[in-house]
């Protein structure tokens, strides 16, 4: 008789280095990994989430009635390591991939198997390549290797090097997040299913529109640009300062307002930005509110560049995503582009680039950009300038295309009709 995937007959376990403690994140894994976990157990599955945890926390938390479980790992070690989960990297890796596998198999996959439960565990990123090897060899030498479905998921190509592409492939299903990425993992002869990211239930709400006014009228200029990302080169940074100067040669005010990281590309950024002749405020954004935000940026507003020094919190950020123009979210390596939905979810005018944006329909939800010359940037803002009525329909639609990628729809419309597959795969196999 073959079993569904359902909550009552299905234990998901995820795998991380990153996780939900401020001392777990460093980019965009931490949040996902939290917000799929959290999802997950929103829809009643019991779920258990590995990762390298803040030392000083408890080693081991529940939430959501008990059915999310977080497990806290490498703190030994973390206790020695207080800048974060990369940290003392090699040490935490070298303890993770030796003390996870059993502790998965014997704490939990042979007490679900006795109780006719499936095993389904994620794991993301190079970091947990290994782990997962040595978990889908465990199960079968203790006989359950068909009880359970793994999956290995990669969001970028980092440290491809690294991972043993055969023994991963007999050991898990391969995943990614879009299919730009997968063109790239065929290269590594492997097909990976492509389950893409998703955003938080909240960042698709409608945002206050008189916050949103008030910043883009009170900026007192012709355009307001907004980007955020790391300082790397592949994200666009220096693309984006051309388009800025390029406007502005021709006579338009601007204000683009920026966060980087603290990556040293960022001087190089800078320097670009001197070069052209755009002016340059650091803006300082630490324990403001809502309106103290709103205050300090329009304290700047006579400075072509804006760079926000601070971290950006979603209601903050989902104003200016709302007031730009447009939103720079193009890159010349884009595994998905989490920036580009997130500001579509506003109601934001989304810039992508032709990479890993599954979502992005040219003129209809975003503007696809095809080369990467900054002329076609400042072109595609004057066009969206002048066709006021056309880009409000764009930005419904925008909009609209958020409410699909939410991690409860991720969840119901990809992950688990795949799991599904998958498990009967197994089955008639």
């Amino acid at each position: 008789m073959l079993q569904t995937m359902s909550p009552e007959k299905t234990v998901f376990v995820v795998l991380s280095f990153e996780g939900p403690d401020p001392y777990s994140q460093a980019g965009g894994l931490g949040v996902r990994v939290s917000k799929l976990s959290q999802a997950l157990a929103e829809q009643g599955y019991e779920t258990h989430l590995f990762f390298v945890g803040d030392p000083e926390k408890e080693g081991m938390e529940t939430a959501y009635e008990g059915r999310l479980i977080l497990h806290r790992w490498c703190q030994w070690i973390s206790e020695y390591h207080p800048f974060g989960v990369y940290d003392g990297e090699e040490g935490k890796l070298n303890d993770f991939t030796g003390s996870v596998p059993e502790f998965v198999v014997h704490s939990l996959a042979e007490a679900l198997s006795g109780q006719g439960k499936n095993l389904v565990l994620l794991a993301e990123e190079w970091h947990t390549a290994e782990t997962v090897c040595r978990v889908g060899e465990l199960l079968a030498q203790r006989g359950l290797r068909k009880e359970a479905i793994l999956l290995w998921n990669a969001n970028n190509t980092y440290s491809f090097s690294r991972i043993n592409w055969d023994r991963l492939s007999r050991n898990a299903v391969i995943t990614t997040v879009s299919n730009y990425m997968r063109q790239l993992m065929r290269g590594h002869g492997v097909e990976p299913l492509v389950i893409p990211n998703g955003i938080q239930r909240d960042l698709t709400q409608p945002v206050e529109k008189v916050p949103s006014d008030i910043l883009h009228r009170e900026l007192e200029t012709d355009f307001v640009l907004f980007k955020m990302g790391r300082f790397d080169p592949s994200k666009g940074w220096i693309k984006a300062m051309e388009t800025a100067s390029r406007l502005k040669g021709m006579g338009y005010s601007l204000r683009f307002i920026m966060r980087g990281g603290m990556e040293p590309y960022g001087e190089h950024v800078f320097a670009k930005a001197q070069s052209l002749g755009l002016s340059v405020q650091d803006v300082d954004l630490s324990g403001q509110s809502l309106e103290g935000s709103i205050r300090e940026l329009l304290a700047a507003r006579y400075t072509d560049v804006v760079n926000i020094t601070s971290f950006i919190p979603h209601d903050f950020s989902r104003i200016i995503f709302a007031s730009s123009d447009a939103v720079l979210a193009d890159s010349l390596h884009e595994p998905f582009g989490l920036v580009g939905l997130e500001a579509m979810a506003s109601g934001g005018v989304a810039f992508v680039g032709n990479t890993g944006e599954d979502y992005a329909r040219d003129l209809d939800n975003s503007v696809v950009l095809e080369t990467s010359k900054s002329a076609e940037a400042a072109a595609s803002v004057l066009y969206m300038h002048h066709y006021q009525r056309f880009t409000q329909r764009l930005r419904q639609r925008a909009r609209s295309t958020g409410t699909h990628f939410t991690w409860d729809r991720i969840i119901t419309n990809s992950l688990q009709p795949k799991l599904q597959r998958l498990s009967w795969e197994k089955q008639v196999a």
